[in-house]
């Protein structure tokens, strides 16, 4: 089969598995100059079945290396989702010289028919850098009997109390534990009942702070909740936050959080959590969500491999209009991945379009800026009777993407549409930053207050790029497009235009 045909779903930008089914990222944590991903992933299917534990490490947030499988199932069960942390002071008894990796993930073992599955909390070390794994003797480390959905821990160690906090999913819920040693847990509340979201089974917990407007002496946690499909809703699966604080056993929400929240208004950004142990020189909070959706994943058109990341996020806290917002920015290491194209000042959408023409692009960014009160944006993989549409709309005052004329799209109901969000305008101007690859859109508004994540199924050829403006005689301010490619790859064919 030709490289090009195999390449077909494969973004060029995003992480994807080499073979078979991925989708959960998990033990996302830094440690020796090395980011490292691991995820769900069933290597002997193209749907989800056995689970292990992938991995992929990268130096950069955008070139990734997979390596061989962490994680295999065993007689406690499979390998379902949880975290990664280090070690740094030996506080397990794992590491007799240096520090090492701990992974904390779930054994999820299935019971005979009419018997619900026992989900418990395991451990596994490594003294490699995460290469060879050893599993804790005396797993499980958790259990608890009165949860029939128990699953997906985040740990991270509290310095204020100087104990390890587990999160984990309880069904409509999440639980809070402390431990000395990520081996003997002591449970410290609950949270969830009455707010929030319960559209569907809570999963892939997560709870850090952040700086208010990078005020050091203004900090906030933030929880993040993912929600699991239902067929009685269009959205599918989703991920809701909470802001609040937490003195090291109970997460106390503000009453921001009694409106439901959702870190990202389109389909595609499901079960993110965010890095461990990065390092407090560079201070960052970043974040990786699987870009799919448990209505319609396992359809979605693949060829040898099913599954993507999002881009790789930086999260922060702003305040907005008397409120204070999660906003998502792509991480800074994918302007080392830019290749300029295009760079507009003060154009019409005629003057754009008359340069976009002839532009076949498949893998690229768009970055502009619009003065309020225009409704604008863009029409990208265009072609014979396909394109994805995003932009603002100044009636509204939302973010949009429409995606019902983006490509293949009949393998679910609810798959084509258009999908939106309100945007706050700080000052006398819009922007938008658009990552557009084979297989995606991610459309950041506003500085990335509001964000929509889409996959998209374009035929190849449909590589097309047009403007449009509600008012054709107003300029766009500023505009341009670059495309994007790996930087060890740059010149690769993969990243020829066309």
């Amino acid at each position: 089969m030709p490289a090009s045909t195999k390449q077909n779903y494969r973004g060029v930008y995003h992480f994807s598995p080499q073979a078979k089914w991925m989708n959960d990222p998990n033990g996302m944590v830094y440690f020796e100059g090395e980011y490292h991903l691991f995820f769900q992933h069933h290597p002997d299917g193209m749907t989800m079945g056995a689970m292990h534990w992938g991995h992929a490490v990268s130096k950069d947030l955008v070139t990734w290396e997979e390596l061989p499988i962490a994680l295999f199932p065993d007689e406690l069960g499979m390998i379902f989702s949880g975290s990664a942390v280090v070690d740094w002071n030996n506080t397990t008894g794992f590491f007799a010289d240096k520090p090492g990796l701990v992974a904390i993930f779930t054994h999820h073992l299935d019971m005979p028919e009419g018997q619900p599955p026992v989900q418990r909390q395991s451990l596994a070390y490594s003294h490699d850098n995460g290469r060879t794994w050893t599993k804790y003797e005396g797993n499980p480390v958790l259990e608890d009997d009165a949860f029939i959905d128990f699953r997906d821990p985040k740990v991270f160690w509290n310095r204020e109390t100087g104990k390890w906090v587990m999160i984990v999913a309880c069904g409509q819920t999440v639980c809070l534990y402390h431990s000395p040693d990520l081996i003997h847990w002591t449970f410290a509340s609950e949270f969830g009942k009455g707010i929030g979201s319960h559209d569907g089974v809570w999963e892939c917990p997560d709870l850090f702070p952040l700086y208010v407007d990078g005020d050091t002496a203004n900090i906030k946690w933030v929880m993040l909740v993912s929600i699991g499909a239902d067929p009685a809703f269009a959205e599918g699966s989703r991920t809701q936050y909470f802001t609040g604080d937490f003195d090291g056993n109970v997460f106390t929400p503000d009453e921001d959080s009694r409106t439901i929240r959702w870190l990202d208004y389109g389909r595609d950004n499901y079960a993110g959590v965010s890095w461990s142990d990065v390092p407090e020189a560079d201070g960052r909070r970043l974040f990786i969500g699987w870009m799919s959706n448990w209505m319609y994943a396992p359809q979605t058109p693949a060829e040898e491999f099913r599954g993507a990341m999002t881009l790789p996020r930086e999260l922060y806290l702003e305040s907005r209009e008397g409120k204070i917002l999660l906003v998502q920015k792509p991480a800074q290491e994918l302007e080392a991945a830019r290749i300029p194209v295009l760079s507009l000042k003060d154009v019409t959408v005629q003057e754009i379009n008359a340069s976009l023409a002839g532009l076949q692009l498949d893998a690229y960014g768009i970055a502009a800026k619009l003065p309020r009160g225009m409704s604008a944006g863009f029409k990208v993989r265009v072609g014979a009777g396909e394109e994805t549409v995003t932009g603002i709309d100044a009636q509204t005052g939302e973010l949009y993407v429409d995606r019902a004329a983006s490509g293949q799209a009949g393998f679910h109901e609810h798959f084509p549409g258009r999908h939106s969000a309100a945007l706050q305008a700080p000052g006398e101007t819009n922007d938008l930053c658009i990552f557009v690859d084979r297989t995606s859109v991610e459309v950041f508004g506003n500085g990335g207050q509001a964000v929509i994540t889409d996959l998209i199924f374009p035929k190849p050829e449909s590589a097309g790029i047009a403007a449009f403006a509600d008012h054709e005689e107003t300029p766009f301010l500023s505009l341009e497009v670059y495309k994007l490619a790996l930087p060890a790859a740059i010149g690769d064919d993969r990243q020829s235009e066309g």
